[in-house]
Parts: C-alpha cells; sequence; structure tokens
C-alpha cells in the first residue's frame, strides 16, 4: 500500500514528470523534445529519464525514448486518475443533490457536465443556463422537480406554444405549483398536440433533483431536500448519461397517468411556492 501511494506522489509532485509521461503517451521523443514539451532543464530532464528507466517505465532506442508496455500501463492509469478527481472537483459541492434512487447512475456520467451555481453576485445562473438550452432545443422531456422559478416556466411554455415537443412525468405537488403559477398559459400549453404533461406519484429523487433531456445535452436539477431550495444545475452532452437519462424516463413514463382536471387544479401544498 505504502510503496504504490509513494509512487502515485513520485509523479503526481513533479510536473516534468507528468509532462514526460504525456508525452510519450503520445509516440516516441527525443530529449529535446521532451525538454520544449516540459520546460525542464537539461539536468533535470536527465534525472527524470534515468527515474523512468530504473522503474522500466521507458525505454531508449538510439535518440529517441519510447514507453515500454508497463510504462504505457502507469501513463494510462495515471491519466484515469486525474480525470477521475477533475470530476470530483466539478462535482464536489453538488453530490448531496445529485440521484441516488435513479437506477443506473454514476458520478461519471456527468465527468465532464456544466456546473451552474446560484452565487451571490448572479443567483440565476441555473436559471439562465437551463433557459439557454430550452430556447436552443426543438424537444424536452424529463421527469421530477423542475428549475422552478417563474421565468423558467414562461420560458417552457412559449416554447411549446412555438412547437417545442414537451413530454415530461411530474409529482403532484410540483405540477400543481407549476399550474398554479399562470393556469391560463399552462392550459393553453398543455392542450397543444406536441405536448404531454404526466403525473406520477413516487418519483426517485424526488425531493433532490429532477432530470431535463434536451435535443443535445441532459440535464439534472438539484433541490435542497429541506427548503426546496434551487442548489445548481448541472448538463452534459455524454451519450451514455443521455441513454441511461431516457432509459429511467422510459421506466417511470410507463407507470405515469396522463393529468386530467383534478390533478391540474389541485391545491399547492403550503411548503411551495413560485417566486
Amino acid at each position: 500500500m505504502g510503496s504504490s501511494i509513494n509512487d502515485i506522489e513520485f509523479i503526481a509532485s513533479s510536473n516534468h514528470r507528468v509532462g514526460v509521461l504525456d508525452a510519450l503517451a503520445d509516440g516516441r521523443c527525443d530529449r529535446d523534445d521532451l525538454r520544449s514539451a516540459t520546460g525542464a532543464s537539461s539536468p533535470t530532464m536527465g534525472r527524470v529519464l534515468g527515474d523512468f528507466e530504473e522503474r522500466h517505465w521507458i525505454e531508449r532506442i538510439g535518440r529517441m525514448y519510447q514507453l515500454t508496455p508497463l510504462g504505457t500501463f502507469v501513463a494510462e492509469r495515471f491519466v484515469d486518475l486525474r480525470e477521475a478527481m477533475d470530476t470530483e472537483r466539478r462535482l464536489r459541492d453538488v453530490w448531496r443533490w445529485l440521484p441516488r434512487e435513479m437506477e443506473g447512475f454514476t458520478v461519471d456520467l456527468f465527468a465532464d457536465a456544466v456546473v451552474a451555481y446560484p452565487g451571490p453576485g448572479y443567483p440565476y445562473e441555473p436559471v439562465a443556463r437551463v433557459i439557454q438550452l430550452v430556447e436552443g432545443s426543438t424537444s424536452m422531456r424529463g421527469l421530477g422537480t423542475t428549475v422552478f422559478k417563474s421565468i423558467a416556466n414562461e420560458t417552457v411554455c412559449l416554447a411549446v406554444l412555438d412547437g417545442m415537443e414537451f413530454e415530461y412525468v411530474y409529482p403532484p405537488d410540483i405540477l400543481a405549483a407549476t399550474v398554479a403559477w399562470d393556469p391560463e398559459m399552462v392550459e393553453r400549453a398543455a392542450t397543444r398536440d406536441h405536448c404531454t404533461v404526466l403525473v406520477h406519484d413516487d418519483l426517485p429523487d424526488r425531493e433532490r433533483c429532477g432530470i431535463g433531456i434536451f435535443d443535445d445535452r441532459v440535464g439534472i436539477c438539484c433541490h435542497d431536500a429541506d427548503t426546496r431550495a434551487l442548489r445548481a444545475w448541472i448538463d452534459t452532452d455524454a451519450p451514455k448519461a443521455r441513454e441511461w437519462a431516457l432509459s429511467v424516463f422510459e421506466h417511470y413514463r410507463r407507470g405515469a397517468r396522463p393529468a386530467d382536471e383534478t390533478d391540474m387544479d389541485a391545491p399547492v401544498p403550503e411548503e411551495l411556492t413560485v417566486p
């Protein structure tokens, strides 16, 4: 255990070592190429190459250096580790609002996600991101908690009235609050042939998050379970994330019912407001 950690530290503690591994992962290089790629001095490069040769990570053929199969293994796994930590850093502040009950969710699905937070200087950044996605899409599907702001509701309704295909599975309370925001506009949108409003009484993670599926991207809307406050919006264009989101959506769509007058006219729970 200790020696493995020491080897990781050996690489990570030197930008020059990381740079040499990255450069050689792309193909053979001579010493001048490696110095140019890393900015290392000649003595430093000599030490790095000597250490790597001692570990059997590289071999020299004439003036050129290349990774051995062992070195290739190390380089690839070190890239994997760095990418994993990049993902962790990106999602560190939103992990508590990510799906836990939606089958098949893993953090790596959103490894390259755009993350929008409400900040003190601009608290509406997540809403602005959703509006951007809605306005740039010809279709939207989803389920669960939504970005619950008047301007987001209006953007969706206007997009539907303009022809955007819309199919959403709501929890009853969220639908009630959405309708209460502007009953006339919601009814106008909901009666369009390309708009399908469904209700499900037992959606997963209903107090934590919801899924939005657009033309090219998949998003997760993150809400605080206690206060219902919007915490973040994250989205990605990763094919595997889209495949996962569609499978979850289709599963709960099959168990949902079309919204009727009772659902549309239901009273809004006291804890829900539309700011």
